[in-house]
């Protein structure tokens, strides 16, 4: 049984994603690293310090600290959500179908508390979630299940009655391991991505989540 449904942020309630990249790409030129949109995909769910460390082992630099990259792209994509960022399609939709089935609700993001806290704000969802949690206070992040974990401790429900909601193989990985009910809404270019079949189901948009993926999720 349901009792909680937790979302993720970055890719699912806001389209930043594409900002994501474009900090990434425009950060790590600074360090003599030429990423492409596809290279990012491959750190896609991690923390920045992950990231990071990732590209880090691969192309070691000396001009700047790892820390300095790591503040100057959070920098960077802060400014990009000012200027750029979206609400994904059927976020409204999904949140008010959630809160009608009388369960807890909650947010749990790979990103930082100030970059949690500059979305929230944009997309006027600053009062929606009982529990806002960050897996920048995890040993590690996702796809861990450490942050999923945490957050239902923190909602006093058993991760196997929560559904979690994600973009991203990590965070899909992230919460099965939690041993969470998940749902996948990955982006269209990683749709065909036969590694999304651990979700227990995979929707195109969260404008799809209706009474009838809900049944099955509980009946499961």
């Amino acid at each position: 049984m349901i009792e909680a449904v937790i979302f993720d942020m970055d890719g699912l309630l806001i389209d930043s994603e594409p900002l994501w990249q474009e900090a990434e790409i425009a950060i790590f030129k600074q360090v003599d690293i030429i990423l492409t949109p596809s290279m990012c995909l491959q750190t896609k769910g991690l923390r920045i310090d992950e990231v990071v460390e990732y590209w880090y082992r691969k192309y070691p630099w000396s001009n700047l600290s790892k820390l300095e990259v790591q503040e100057a792209v959070v920098a960077e994509l802060i400014k990009l959500i000012y200027a750029k960022g979206e609400v994904l399609t059927g976020v409204d939709r999904a949140i008010s179908f959630v809160k009608k089935q009388n369960v807890k609700i909650a947010l749990a993001s790979s990103s930082a508390y100030k970059i949690i806290d500059v979305v929230l704000n944009k997309l006027n969802l600053t009062d929606t979630f009982a529990e806002v949690y960050s897996a920048e206070l995890e040993p590690l992040g996702k796809p861990h299940p450490g942050v999923y974990l945490t957050t239902a401790k923190k909602l006093g429900v058993s991760s196997a009655n929560c559904l979690a909601i994600e973009d991203s193989l990590n965070g899909v990985l992230a919460a099965k391991s939690a041993q969470m009910k998940c749902i996948a809404v990955p982006e269209a270019q990683e749709r065909d991505n036969p590694k999304f079949a651990i979700a227990d189901y995979i929707l195109n948009s969260l404008q799809e989540l209706d009474t009838e993926v809900w049944q099955r999720l509980n009946d499961n």
